[in-house]
């Protein structure tokens, strides 16, 4: 039963892209779709190879890798913390909840000139912008994990003796864990988009520069291949992450 439950949604997720690949090849073949805006998919997918061989998308790859890696450990380092700071400290959490939240719903991505003249045109800058988009939901889900520990919880640790110290790693941690890995999800999503659209405006290194420089090419084909070649790391970036969570779940 549990494998029939896995097998049918497996079948049904994958038949949708392969029904839907299929279609457009057709539409495509028979100039219903236009072959100079969408070329047809089995093109895309034979330029997948060309991007390896030919273009060194590898090596753009590991150069969007590493501003994402940064900034995941800014959203880490800053995020978590901070959040867990606003769950305890009221006042400032009163004072800063509303301006944080705003941040999140603001187009950061439109300041890179900004940040530009701050950081200088180099890699701190996209990562500096990438870190300041995924701060907000990591803040905000951090708090709300640790104010959403449940009051019975609590009670159970002070039944024990347990010190401040205590109860946090023990009881509060464990409980807002799951929240703060929703937040630093939707963090490093965040993130991973700013990167790859500011490496895209300003041409300086990684996948967002390879589909600029295959778009002014007018090398449709590999463009669209280098677009779903993103897509393919943002889906594996995230069952990453969410391999990641369910282990320290388990581990907790």
């Amino acid at each position: 039963m549990t494998a029939s439950r896995a097998f049918w949604p497996f079948v049904l997720r994958w038949g949708s892209v392969i029904g839907v690949l299929i279609i457009v090849e057709i539409l495509v073949r028979y100039n219903i779709l236009n072959q100079y805006v969408l070329p047809r998919p089995s093109e895309i997918l034979g330029s997948l190879g060309r991007l390896v061989t030919e273009e060194n998308v590898l090596g753009y790859f590991a150069i969007t890798m590493l501003e994402v890696g940064v900034a995941a450990i800014g959203l880490i380092a800053i995020g978590i913390p901070f959040g867990i700071f606003l769950a305890y400290r009221h006042d400032f959490r009163h004072a800063w909840r509303d301006w944080i939240a705003g941040l999140a719903a603001a187009p950061v991505v439109l300041m890179y000139p900004l940040f530009l003249v701050v950081f200088g045109r180099g890699p701190m800058t996209i990562t500096m912008i990438a870190l300041v988009t995924g701060l907000p939901p990591v803040i905000l889900n951090a708090m709300q994990g640790v104010n959403g520990t449940r009051e019975v919880l609590l009670n159970v640790g002070r039944s024990f003796n347990l010190s401040s110290q205590q109860q946090f790693w023990k009881i509060v941690l464990p409980s807002a864990l799951p929240q703060i890995f929703l937040g630093l999800r939707l963090g490093l999503i965040y993130t991973m988009i700013t990167v790859v659209a500011v490496e895209y405006l300003i041409t300086l290194g990684g996948l967002g520069q390879l589909v600029g420089e295959l778009a002014e090419r007018y090398d449709l084909a590999a463009t669209y291949a280098a677009v779903c070649f993103v897509v393919g790391v943002s889906i594996l970036f995230f069952v990453f992450l969410e391999w990641v969570e369910r282990w320290l779940r388990l581990s907790a």
